[in-house]
């Protein structure tokens, strides 16, 4: 019996020692890099420019409480960077076709070249028709409940064709997905795809086919589908294309019909996105989807528009980081946001810029993976918009001069998404000074990305600090910068 025990005693002692000692993790040290400095400033020609020269970090042991700080945490790691990006939509599509070869190139290089623009990678295209659309339309004959009419004609005219050049623009590193706005008339209980009404319960099984068939028919042509999200602003009934799904009907839905219908179709891999609509109700939303395990097993995550301020409200990027303590498992997207009631006027109003900088930081802080923004594209009115509700776009197309107009949102987007990259990880990052909004990513080469947005009037002087080391930086007025060390 001894040597029995004795032997097993040796063995495990063996075993213990074979094993590989796990390597503790190199901690992030800011001695002998170098910073540079992007920015975009207002009333300035400074557009993401890069400055002249490099500044180095310095000893600062302790900054003192009038100074300005920055503090930069790389050991301090949270989610994981998914992509930022914009939709798609029929209106994009046909201001793009209006345009010049020239500027369509120039165009598709600004949005989706990580080297010549901005970097998007992420792309939202409406199924069926949405209020930018140039009418109402889908994919069926009027009553056609087994989908035997269903074909994408209508789209391969012009979205298609620029979802295309998109997609190949940004290579391998694309997340593509798909919103409905509302089924066919003829399947809700208002017999309308305006002004909200409810699918009807007879026509649920074939509303999720209807997901299946456009996702195949999308791929037939060589565009791969991420993911989709259930419904657009499931509780907002609109004068256009609207759809209105109760917390438990979503659930349900989800649960009986579309997440079993995509499975057995074989596209269980794609992305479910529930919600998709503003951060106030929120909370409500996914706590009856995700407390009910049949129906959260199909959810990737959970998407969230910036709206909740017509009501007066300020954006409550609070509800998001709720969201994110209660659901960790689970995937924060923004999937729409744009700046309203358009102005013409207003092309140039760094306020509406700044409004995007203040959500992306935000909404990344919180616990966001990824960023989509509305419209990439509209012309010299706003539109087109078969309803009316006109806005704006990062890039305006004026149809009557052939020129592209890049406003300040475009520039602010530019910050984030020309320079984080798909799987980084984002890293603590704190202002000691509320006038300053911050937000930090650790890129899978090891470069840190830090963004900082300046609210005030004022130039303000800051230190950046990682650790004990720091190096001193002047951010002007209203200006957001990007700095990469």
């Amino acid at each position: 019996m001894r040597r029995i025990v004795l032997s097993l005693f040796l063995c495990s002692t063996i075993v213990a020692f074979s094993q590989k000692k796990t390597s503790t993790p190199v901690a992030y040290s800011a001695k002998n890099k170098s910073v540079t400095i992007y920015t975009t400033a207002d009333s300035t020609n400074l557009k993401l420019s890069k400055s002249e020269g490099l500044l180095s970090f310095s000893e600062m042991k302790q900054p003192l409480e009038t100074q300005v700080c920055v503090f930069v945490n790389p050991d301090k790691k949270f989610q994981t960077f998914l992509g930022i990006g914009g939709a798609i939509t029929d209106a994009s599509a046909e201001i793009y076709a209006k345009l010049s070869a020239e500027k369509q190139k120039e165009f598709i290089e600004a949005y989706f070249s990580k080297d010549k623009g901005i970097g998007y990678n992420v792309v939202r295209t409406n199924m069926n028709s949405c209020d930018f659309s140039s009418g109402s339309y889908t994919y069926v004959e009027e009553g056609d409940k087994a989908l035997k009419t269903f074909s994408i004609e209508v789209d391969k005219k012009y979205k298609i064709p620029l979802i295309k050049k998109a997609m190949e623009t940004i290579g391998k590193n694309a997340n593509f997905y798909i919103s409905p706005w509302s089924p066919p008339a003829f399947m809700k209980d208002n017999n309308n795809m305006l002004l909200g009404g409810k699918l009807l319960p007879e026509f649920y099984q074939s509303w999720a086919n209807y997901y299946v068939k456009y996702i195949n028919a999308l791929q037939k042509e060589g565009l791969p589908v991420w993911g989709l999200t259930v419904q657009n602003e499931p509780m907002a009934r609109q004068r256009w294309e609207s759809c209105i799904y109760t917390a438990e009907e979503e659930r349900d839905f989800l649960k009986n019909y579309l997440g079993p219908t995509l499975v057995k179709a074989g596209l269980g891999d794609k992305k479910i996105t529930v919600w998709d609509h503003n951060r106030d109700l929120i909370a409500q939303r996914v706590n009856t989807i995700l407390s009910d395990p049949a129906a959260s097993k199909y959810v990737w995550g959970i998407g969230f528009h910036w709206y909740e301020t017509w009501n007066g409200s300020n954006q409550m990027f609070e509800n998001i980081g709720s969201v994110n303590e209660m659901y960790p498992s689970k995937n924060l997207i923004f999937t729409e946001g744009c700046i309203e009631k358009f102005d013409s006027k207003k092309y140039q109003l760094w306020a509406n810029g700044e409004r995007y900088g203040k959500s992306m930081i935000n909404d990344f802080n919180n616990g966001t993976v990824a960023w989509t923004d509305w419209n990439i594209l509209l012309d010299q009115n706003g539109g087109p918009n078969h309803q009316q509700n006109f806005c704006f776009s990062p890039i305006h197309g004026d149809t009557n001069t052939g020129e592209l107009i890049y406003t300040p949102s475009y520039y602010v987007i530019g910050h984030f998404s020309k320079f984080i990259n798909k799987g980084a990880k984002r890293i603590s990052s704190v202002s000691s000074r509320s006038q300053l909004l911050t937000t930090s990513f650790l890129n899978p080469d090891g470069k840190v990305v830090t963004v900082v947005l300046n609210q005030s009037n004022q130039k303000i002087m800051y230190n950046l600090c990682i650790g004990t080391n720091a190096t001193e930086i002047t951010i002007l007025p209203h200006s957001i910068q990007t700095l990469i060390y």
